[in-house]
Formats: C-alpha cells, structure tokens, sequence
C-alpha cells in the first residue's frame, strides 16, 4: 500500500503560497539548485504516483512535459510517474506526449484512499493546498517533506489546515542544499501511538 507524502517549498517563516494564494518565492532564488535537484531525482525513485489539484496541475502540465523542462534533471522521472488530477471542472488532463492524467472528480478522501490502495510506491502531492488541507483532515497524510527556502514573506497560506488540531509530526531526517534550501521531512505521528 502506497504512503501519501506532501512536499511542499515554504518561506522560512512557513508560508507555502502568498496572500493571493500564489507561489512566487521560488523565483526569487538567485543561483542554481542543482545539489537539491539531484537529490530529488534520487527521491523520485520510491515515487510511482503523484497527485494534484486543477490550478496545480495546469502549472505542471505547461512546464514538465514540454521543451521547457529540456535540461531540468528530475524532468524524466516526474514525467513518468502516473498522474492522478483532483478536479470537478476538468475532463481530461492531457500530459504533454506522455499518456494523460486521470481525473478523479468523486469524493477526494475516498479517491485517495483507493489510489493508497493500489499503489506500491509512495504518492507525491506537490502544491495543491487546498487538496493536501483536505487529506491532512482525513488523516491520509503520511509524511510530509518542507523545502524551506531562505526568503522571508511576512504573510500568506501553510500547508497546514487552519482549525485542525496540531499535526503531530516526528522528525525523519534533515538536508541542507544549495541556494541555502533546508528539507525538513517528516513521518505523522497518529493521535493515540
């Protein structure tokens, strides 16, 4: 059975989208992140699936599977994992030249639950806020991976939902890679273990 694991990049003062639930802190890196990249090409190995919401998705999808990502080291692996597209609106999710995403349009928690099931590797969430807030709530997160980056925001969205009780969160293990980016990752510790 496949692991859910949220990875997300956050500002050092933990935001994970600004307040016009955007990301635009990753573009005010000024060098490369090649030691980061190699290390995530050697991560997406235990990756089979990744999961996103619509707005996620359109962003990936005009980036990774085009002649943009040419060059970029992880581009190959992210393209190969299968793509699970979380959208009512949607119906289709094309992926470039690779074969298309599916859509799930049911219910979310149990969607995930079934894609968990059927899954060996682990299932990646990148961004997709929303989606990860609703996964944190149903207690389908399994891990969690904070690329926090050296910038400071002042304000804006976490990766956690606002409301719920505290995530219980048991540091795994801590990297530290070019352009001053930290990754934090973490197992959830289950209320009563």
């Amino acid at each position: 059975m496949g692991q859910l694991i949220v990875q997300d990049f956050v500002t050092a003062d933990g935001f994970a989208a600004d307040t016009n639930n955007e990301f635009k802190a990753y573009e005010l890196l000024q060098g490369g992140t090649a030691e980061f990249d190699h290390a995530q090409l050697q991560w997406l190995g235990s990756i089979e699936a990744m999961v996103l919401g619509a707005n996620t998705y359109r962003m990936f999808a005009g980036f990774w599977p085009t002649p943009a990502s040419d060059g970029e080291v992880i581009a190959p692996a992210l393209n190969s994992l299968r793509r699970y597209v979380f959208s009512r609106q949607l119906k289709d999710a094309p992926w470039g030249d690779f074969p298309p995403s599916t859509i799930e349009s049911g219910d979310a928690v149990e969607a995930i639950r079934r894609i968990k099931r059927e899954t060996d590797g682990d299932i990646v969430l990148w961004g997709s806020l929303s989606l990860g807030e609703t996964f944190f709530a149903a207690g389908e997160v399994d891990g969690v991976r904070l690329v926090v980056m050296p910038i400071g925001q002042g304000a804006g969205r976490g990766v956690f939902p606002a409301g719920q009780d505290p995530a219980l969160l048991k540091l795994v293990d801590v990297n530290s890679y070019d352009e001053g980016l930290v990754e934090l990752t973490y197992s959830l510790r289950r209320q009563g273990h």
